[in-house]
């Protein structure tokens, strides 16, 4: 449903040379909305991995997911999306929730430490249970699995693991001190009803040979390509944190994602999560040409897999 990093493609505030060469109409690539998955087995049940700040108009331009006449007469209020898995507390994954408020009745998946961070600590989420039975959460272990539900249709296998164990910006020292580090990113594995697998991951701090062994089982990887380089912003803004120090991987360099994968065989990679500076943006870049010929594909607003 959508690519980019926070901000989107083109950033509202951004006048880094792709986003300007977007603007004016000169670059040889596409606009993009900010990163958005929606998986389901049966048509019937859909699942959100995260909810971005761009939901609305995601799910606007996504016809499967809109209101459905559930019976001749019955043009009322419904919607087929039964449930939210959040992989972190982050704002761009967690900002989306707010458009679902109207008293539509779904499920949220989190962790212990995520749900206690937007239920006690962010009285704007109270929008979520104003009523009885607006919103159910159901707290997910690390490391663990489980089946993603809804009232109706099928359910959907799916496995976490923990990637990271920092929280973001916004959650207060004291906050942090009392929750599990362990729950603070993850990445998610969902099972199709052919028994193949897809791997969510678009936000990676590292990656260690346990990662590498779990993703050579997949068949279908949306990974972290957040950024080209690990002084990106830097250099783009003068100034900032590395890459690394915001908890991503970088795609290039002795170290990057496209050298720790290159020996991935079996699922189809797909970089999401693109930042708006990235030069891969640029499909007459040379970085764009390294990533297809390293078998790579770079996620556009809109695609879909069957697996």
């Amino acid at each position: 449903m959508g690519s980019a990093a926070g901000g989107g493609f083109p950033q509202w505030n951004c006048n880094c040379r792709n986003c300007k060469s977007s603007r004016d109409g000169t670059l040889t690539g596409k606009p993009r909305t900010q990163t958005q998955v929606a998986i389901c087995k049966d048509d019937c049940a859909w699942f959100l991995l995260n909810a971005s700040p761009d939901l609305r108009m995601q799910i606007e331009a996504t016809p499967v997911l809109h209101p459905r006449v559930l019976h001749p007469g019955n043009h009322g209020r419904n919607s087929p999306i039964g449930a939210v898995l959040l992989t972190s507390a982050d704002i761009d994954q967690i900002a989306g929730l707010l458009s679902l408020r109207e008293l539509q009745p779904f499920r949220v998946y989190c962790t212990s430490s995520i749900r206690r961070i937007l239920q006690e600590d962010n009285s704007v989420f109270a929008m979520l249970n104003r009523v009885p039975d607006q919103v159910s959460w159901t707290e997910i272990n690390c490391d663990g699995s489980f089946c993603l539900q809804a009232e109706r249709g099928a359910g959907i296998n799916c496995s976490v693991l923990s990637l990271g164990n920092h929280f973001p910006v916004y959650v207060s020292r004291d906050r942090s001190a009392a929750l599990k580090p362990e729950e603070a990113l993850l990445g998610v594995i969902a099972e199709s009803s052919s028994g193949k697998q897809l791997a969510y991951m678009p936000a990676v701090p590292a990656v260690d040979e346990p990662l590498l062994r779990r993703l050579q089982e997949t068949d279908l990887l949306l990974f972290d390509g957040t950024f080209w380089s690990d002084d990106e912003l830097i250099r783009e803004q003068g100034r900032g944190s590395t890459a690394r120090e915001m908890g991503h991987i970088p795609i290039s360099g002795a170290v990057g994602s496209l050298r720790l994968l290159a020996g991935l065989r079996r699922p189809r990679k797909v970089f999401v999560h693109v930042n708006n500076t990235n030069p891969l943006l640029d499909e007459s870049g040379p970085e764009y040409r390294e990533v297809r010929a390293a078998g790579w594909e770079i996620a556009e607003d809109g695609w879909s897999f069957d697996l």
